[in-house]
């Protein structure tokens, strides 16, 4: 069986969200572990903290919970460490961008497959304070601005 072809709209919004997802891989190529892991900011943020809060927080959240509702990664939710932010140094830097780009692989054959005006599959109750996204190509616009945020603090911590 054959997946449907991405309208034109879909495609365009791919192409940049795909744009942002590689420069943030982009932007630490070639940093070691230690200036993966080293704490940036006071919060204790970290390059490989935030490529893993994108992975978790906002690829796997947004597209395979919220877009296509899928039961096991809603699960997951409830089983997932507190706060992405947080690498374990039990967890590889390996592990962490293959999650990543795993997560990218899943979002957009779920972004391909699903009509930019139908309605996420599934929406966190009581979540946001009542702030809501109705549509896939909302959700998809929220994500490629959260990407394109995080894309520019890399872009000053990697200077």
């Amino acid at each position: 069986m054959s997946q449907p072809t991405p309208s034109a709209e879909t495609t365009a919004l791919l192409k940049y969200l795909n744009a942002q997802r590689d420069h943030v891989l982009g932007i630490l190529d070639g940093l070691d572990e230690d200036a993966l892991r080293r704490p940036l900011l006071p919060s204790g943020w970290t390059c490989l903290g935030l490529v893993q809060h994108l992975a978790l927080d906002v690829e796997h959240f947004w597209f395979r919970c919220t877009v296509a509702g899928e039961q096991a990664a809603i699960d997951a939710l409830d089983t997932a460490p507190g706060n992405a932010w947080q690498v374990g140094p039990e967890v590889s830097v390996e592990a962490v961008f293959d999650l990543y780009r795993q997560e990218i692989a899943r979002a957009n054959a779920i972004i391909a497959a699903t009509p930019p005006d139908a309605a996420p599959a599934w929406w966190p109750a009581d979540a946001f304070g009542g702030w809501r996204l109705h549509t896939v190509r909302e959700i998809i616009l929220h994500t490629l601005t959260e990407t394109a945020c995080h894309t520019g603090h890399l872009d000053v911590v990697r200077e």
